[in-house]
């Protein structure tokens, strides 16, 4: 690992990349304190395409998929409140009863 303070650096750049890519580190002082490493980056890896058809046969659509959809569902679905028809739902009361 070779130390080397700014103004060297600056001067010298080209020599110290191509010494970086023979595999050295090189670290950059300010004042002799040690502040910055030059060193190697890794090359990406080419991202993996895969292959089609990886989730075939995991999924289904209906065949009333564009169907419209039934009175209730479409009210539950655009916000507007309903009362709900399950008495085991805490917000059930019997028909009539507010």
């Amino acid at each position: 690992m070779k130390i080397v303070n700014v103004h060297e650096a600056k001067a010298r750049l080209s020599e110290y990349l191509a010494a970086v890519e023979r595999g050295e580190e090189i670290v950059i002082a300010r004042r002799n304190k040690p502040v910055a490493k030059l060193v190697l980056v890794e090359p990406e890896r080419p991202a993996r395409r895969r292959p089609w058809g990886l989730a075939k046969g995991m999924g289904h659509v209906p065949d009333d998929f564009n169907e419209p959809l039934d009175d209730e569902l479409s009210r539950l679905l655009s916000g507007e409140s309903i009362r709900p028809s399950d008495p085991l739902h805490p917000d059930w009361r019997p028909t009539g009863e507010r």
